[in-house]
């Protein structure tokens, strides 16, 4: 189920122009203040804004996830690496369609042969990245990978899926400017003018700061202890948050 939540975040506000919006200053008795006061031009209703920055943040359930997996061979031969990591790669692609997960969503990352620093061996390593659309199989998947000779799960990204994001794009923004709205009208109220309009809107940032989980090395035998066992490893996330920031220009004009 979809848990999210709302949360206000104060909005910093900026009177611009205010003065002008009370008609002619007072006279303080002295004459170069009268002076001033007659030689200054009125301001006008287009100069006379109030500006506003504000947020918006939602927290939400991830719908998506993703995590990079890796293949580490050691052999006395360049060739020897290569013949390895090639047939535990056909295996793992195997694993990966047998735990549905589409091509489209297995993209082959970084593969390296190289000598050992230390000795006369070679290894290499074969790494993938995999995109998972049901994030309740993520330890299913960590299970299925390990089985198969998967040597290196790295740390698990959950997130949102395009249509999600999107979705909860308007959303953020929606309440950023809701925020900006009551921030702005409390301004107005504490100056006594009155709103008359939005002049100009703009926004700062819409970013969606993923979830994450570690599947250190140290947890591998225990996900391979658990698939030999019949039980599967249970990976939880946290909620995933979306932020925006919005500035907005408000008309304003003195109460009569």
């Amino acid at each position: 189920m979809d848990r999210r939540r709302f949360i206000a975040v104060s909005a910093v506000g900026a009177v611009g122009t205010l003065a002008g919006c009370t008609g002619a200053a007072q006279e303080d008795g002295s004459q170069n203040s009268a002076d001033s006061t007659r030689g200054a031009a009125p301001e006008s209703a287009a100069e006379r804004s109030i500006e506003v920055r504000a947020n918006g943040e939602i927290e939400t359930e991830p719908d998506e996830a993703s995590m990079h997996v890796g293949l580490e061979v050691t052999g006395d031969s360049a060739d020897e690496v290569e013949t390895e990591l090639a047939e535990q790669a056909e295996e793992l692609r195997a694993a990966f369609e047998e735990l549905g997960i589409p091509n489209d969503d297995v993209e082959s990352g970084r593969y390296d042969v190289r000598p050992e620093r230390d000795g006369t061996d070679y290894e290499g390593s074969h790494s993938f990245h995999l995109t998972i659309d049901d994030v309740d199989r993520v330890g299913d998947v960590v299970d299925g990978v390990t089985a198969v000779g998967a040597d290196d799960v790295g740390r698990i990204n959950f997130g949102l899926s395009d249509e999600r994001r999107a979705e909860l794009r308007d959303d953020t923004l929606a309440h950023a400017l809701e925020n900006a709205d009551e921030e702005a009208s409390s301004i107005a109220a504490d100056r006594d003018v009155s709103i008359t309009g939005t002049k100009s809107v703009s926004t700062r940032n819409v970013d969606v700061q993923p979830a994450t989980a570690d599947a250190p090395e140290a947890d591998m035998q225990v996900a391979e202890d658990d698939t030999a066992a019949g039980t599967s490893t249970e990976i939880e996330s946290g909620p995933v948050v979306v932020t925006a920031s919005v500035e907005v220009a408000y008309g304003f004009e003195a109460i009569d």
